[in-house]
């Protein structure tokens, strides 16, 4: 997350400051219970855990300092298998916070409707609502800077073989619509155990169906003005890259071209991250974020570094 200061806050089982492109880290907090989510809001820093969410006011001023914090939330499913939660605040000022199923493939929501969904709720953890239904695991969400909708990524079951079933990119339409899971996957494959349940058609196809198994992550739409002017409004997709494929995908950046609310292609932005013929990665893109110059930070949980990703059009030139 970035601060109105440009302070970048991250997690990794603890939080920390790393200033303006500089090497220097400054511990935050620590024995956390597997944080992952974090969102600014108006100066303070939102922490999710597995089973609660944190608010700790005025952060940027309490940096060294015992710090202040504030339970928002603490009754979200417990369960560490997709429990890990990604959080964001959407453009209604709403905290949106998705509840993974806590399975490769299951069905669990007559014992908490929760699972496999996406909440939202107020800044203070009132109005809880459920979002978007039908969601395995999605670690990744953001708004189209024009129509305000909400697009996310969602990682598709395993154990089906190499090729099926392809992960997802969606976008919301309305509150409320369900996207499959477990019944059917990727608009096109009906699950083995569950889809007789319930056929395909009665569900919210995906907006573009990614490769099987490339674990997509972070989404950022462009809005910046770095970048040539044909990248703006295009997103941007942190494929983690796959662990149970005979052969490897993903490990890589990728960017949809969006025209009239539809996603209509797709491409590799940046790879090399995994040497194909030897099969072994050196990274594994998580998550994106924009600068205020227009420049791209791209987060690597497995290089363990954050790249930044920048255009000059003057330097090109000279090359």
């Amino acid at each position: 997350a970035i601060s109105s200061k440009s302070v970048s806050f991250e997690t990794n089982q603890e939080i920390i400051d790393n200033g303006d492109f500089k090497a220097d880290n400054v511990m935050v907090l620590d024995t956390m219970e597997v944080p992952n989510g974090i969102a600014m809001r108006n100066g303070d820093l939102y922490v999710a855990q597995v089973g609660s969410l944190w608010k700790y006011p005025n952060i940027e001023n309490q940096l060294g300092n015992t710090l202040e914090k504030e339970l928002i939330y603490d009754d979200y499913p417990t369960e560490f298998h997709h429990g890990w939660k990604y959080i964001a605040f959407g453009p209604d000022d709403k905290l949106y916070v998705p509840v993974g199923a806590p399975c490769n493939i299951c069905n669990r929501t007559e014992e908490d409707e929760r699972f496999a969904t996406i909440t939202r709720m107020d800044p203070d953890g009132s109005n809880r609502e459920i979002y978007a239904r039908g969601v395995r695991n999605s670690v990744g969400f953001t708004w189209h800077p024009d129509t305000k909708q909400m697009w996310f990524t969602d990682n598709g079951r395993d154990m089906l073989g190499d090729d099926i079933p392809p992960c997802e990119l969606n976008t919301v339409t309305e509150a409320g619509q369900h996207f499959g899971y477990p019944f059917c996957h990727g608009g096109i494959v009906k699950d083995p155990e569950f889809g007789d349940l319930h056929p395909c058609s009665d569900f919210v196809d995906p907006a573009l169906q990614l490769d099987a198994h490339v674990a997509p992550l972070g989404i950022k739409f462009y809005t910046g003005k770095m970048f040539p002017a044909d990248y703006k409004g295009k997103a941007f997709i942190a494929e983690h890259g796959s662990w149970n494929r005979s052969k490897k995908v993903g490990y890589r950046i990728m960017m949809v071209d969006i025209e009239d609310g539809e996603a209509v292609n797709s491409e590799p932005f940046i790879d090399g991250w995994l040497d194909e013929a030897e099969q072994k990665a050196t990274g594994r893109p998580v998550d994106l974020l924009l600068l205020k110059d227009g420049s791209m930070l791209i987060s690597d949980d497995y290089g363990d570094a954050i790249y930044r990703v920048s255009y000059n059009e003057t330097a090109l030139a000279n090359n």
